[in-house]
């Protein structure tokens, strides 16, 4: 496919969002002087990922991805626009990579993890594998210092790495409950001055679940031998997790066997780690190309405009496959898997402004019934582009041995969620084709944060309730973007208030508007920010979009300052009856330095990708 030469209008774009691009996505001289135009980055990346659908022999394919971006509709992760067409490449948000129990391994990962950082990415480990500190290490005669003594070693190489000079490198540290060094590992981020490239979250696993219902002994194994080295009281266990989540966000929770019950290629090897922000789990060296569509620009006379939808659905899996073919990887392993089962994470952001356009309340049955619609809309469609890739291309290599191939998996999974969207004839009709011609990618669904590209796209973030109506956001080099969400001051407007800047500054003391008077009862409806919304809606809301969304979902719980321990623990609980693959709390305040705070109300892009706000600037 020839590049296209269609020209088109510069993209209208806010402010803030020229700003974001200016700094970290334009092209720039030796000098460091821009010299590239947003819908000459638009169009750079829509020719070059076009270029991947040779088969197709169809040339308005350039024209429809650049409009897709220019208009807002669609965008990719953050490497994708920085790379693509460029001689650097890369166009992956995040990867996992194995980290084995020897020296070698452990130092062969880090120097891949370098590369990757080096390229734009985000890596997540499991260091489940490595021996306990104190352990006998027979080739030296001396002893293991443990898992998270390498966690501060991989912590200092990516303080020493800029990614492609916009900004700094995302892990995620991940060990299982029955790990012997688990306790160290949850108090590990109690001194936030430590480990601060890095979230970490513990993976769950059902039987330690099992052994705090019972409040029984739970064995902590040695790694290599799977012998027990200790018993300790799961309920004690349990309450350190949550003392340090309360204290801190962190660890977050991982539910490991969720993970992979629902692993589409579990042939293929265990899943044991996540991508930094924890919406990907993913095999050892395998990687994922994630794009998200815009919501808000979907809602049109009160309701969703469901054609225009499923346009932009299958625009956005064409182009993310296209992406896998066009990528260069930084190291060679890494290109194996990935097209070995070619998977890629289509998602949403500006779920709150589409709420926010319907007139629906976020923490409401209506929301959760249309979030439920959406994802399976979303997911449907997806996997339908999916098969027909797959007809064209032929399916992902591992396709034979995965779950899709002999079994009824999506008719199976879903024939109890009632949608509006999709039948449950529709979802057996789904399995039929699949079984018939196979599949493309062997996922297709993810919700990530969208902390940069929302900027971008001027959409709030992934399928979080808006943070505030107005803040102040700090971004990589210490700028300073005053943002006020537009519905609500175009309603403000409407509704004749006066002296709107008086209210923001109020709302930037307080983050809401449900105490403020001159603030009409009909607007305090609609626009519930985070902290107006209780943990309980949080979750549900996660779980609405879990139900049909193939890998996982990003989402913070937002505590007030005063919640307790208690609260989070109701937190989990919930989470795992619901069947989260993950859960993050954040209680406001708990950090000094957090990305968003309601007594500034300023954003500042976090030390590492921040798992726990959703204000997170790294994974897209």
């Amino acid at each position: 496919m020839k590049p296209s030469t269609s020209t088109r209008p510069e993209p209208a774009l806010s402010d803030n969002a020229l700003e974001v691009l200016k700094r970290r996505y334009l092209v720039k001289d030796a000098h460091g002087n821009v010299t590239e135009t947003p819908a000459q980055l638009f169009r750079r990346v829509a020719d070059f990922i076009a270029q991947g659908s040779q088969k197709e022999k169809d040339t308005t394919r350039a024209d429809q991805f650049y409009a897709s971006m220019a208009n807002c509709q669609f965008m990719p992760n953050s490497p994708t626009l920085m790379n693509a067409g460029r001689p650097l490449g890369q166009l992956s948000a995040c990867f996992v990579l194995p980290v084995e129990d020897s020296m070698e391994s452990i130092f062969e990962t880090l120097k891949h993890t370098a590369l990757i950082h080096q390229s734009g990415g985000g890596t997540g480990f499991s260091f489940s594998r490595l021996r306990p500190a104190g352990d006998f290490v027979k080739s030296s005669m001396g002893v293991s210092s443990g898992p998270v003594s390498f966690m501060e070693v991989y912590n200092a190489a990516t303080d020493a790495i800029k990614q492609g000079g916009t900004r700094r490198g995302a892990n995620m540290g991940v060990l299982r409950i029955d790990h012997p060094d688990i306790e160290t590992f949850i108090s590990a981020k109690n001194d936030l001055r430590k480990i601060t490239n890095f979230n970490i979250s513990v993976a769950i696993t059902d039987a330690f679940i099992e052994a705090v219902k019972n409040n029984s002994e739970f064995e902590l194994l040695h790694p290599g031998t799977k012998q027990p080295t200790q018993s300790i009281n799961a309920r004690k266990l349990f309450d350190q997790i949550i003392g340090s989540a309360w204290q801190t966000g962190e660890p977050g929770l991982v539910f490991i066997d969720q993970i992979n019950r629902m692993n589409p290629t579990p042939q293929a090897g265990e899943i044991e780690a996540t991508n930094p922000c924890g919406e990907v789990p993913l095999l050892p060296y395998e990687a994922c190309n994630l794009g998200s569509i815009n919501l808000g620009c979907f809602v049109n006379k009160n309701s969703i405009d469901w054609d225009a939808l499923k346009e932009t659905v299958t625009l956005g899996v064409r182009f993310l496959d296209n992406v896998i073919t066009q990528n260069k990887y930084p190291i060679p392993e890494i290109a194996e898997v990935v097209n070995a089962n070619r998977k890629i994470g289509l998602g949403v952001m500006g779920w709150a402004d589409a709420l926010i356009a319907l007139g629906i309340r976020y923490d409401s049955e209506q929301a959760l019934q249309l979030a439920t619609d959406v994802a399976a809309f979303i997911d449907y469609h997806g996997k339908r582009e999916s098969v027909a890739l797959a007809k064209l291309h032929g399916s992902f290599p591992n396709f034979k041995q995965s779950r899709y191939k002999n079994n009824n998996w999506n008719s199976e999974r879903y024939h109890n969620i009632q949608t509006n969207t999709v039948t449950p004839k529709e979802w057996v009709q789904l399995d039929k084709d699949i079984h018939t011609h196979g599949l493309r990618n062997a996922t297709v669904t993810c919700i990530a944060p969208t902390g940069t590209i929302s900027i971008i796209a001027g959409a709030s973030g992934g399928i979080e309730p808006l943070f505030s109506l107005v803040f102040e956001r700090n971004i990589m080099d210490g700028t300073r973007l005053t943002e006020v969400h537009p519905q609500f001051e175009a309603a403000l407007k409407n509704a004749g208030v006066k002296n709107p800047e008086a209210i923001y500054k109020n709302i930037l003391a307080t983050g809401s508007i449900q105490n403020l008077k001159d603030i009409p009862d009909a607007l305090k409806k609609i626009y519930a920010t985070a902290f107006d919304v209780s943990p309980e809606w949080h979750v549900k809301m996660q779980a609405a979009f879990q139900q049909f969304t193939d890998n996982a979902v990003s989402k913070t719980i937002n505590f007030s300052e005063s919640a307790n321990r208690a609260d989070v623990e109701n937190a989990y609980w919930q989470a795992y009856e619901l069947k989260l693959k993950g859960i993050t709390v954040y209680r406001n305040n708990s950090r000094s330095n957090q990305p968003m705070t309601l007594s500034k109300m300023i954003a500042e892009e976090p030390e590492a990708c921040s798992f726990t706000q959703s204000a997170c600037l790294k994974c897209d």
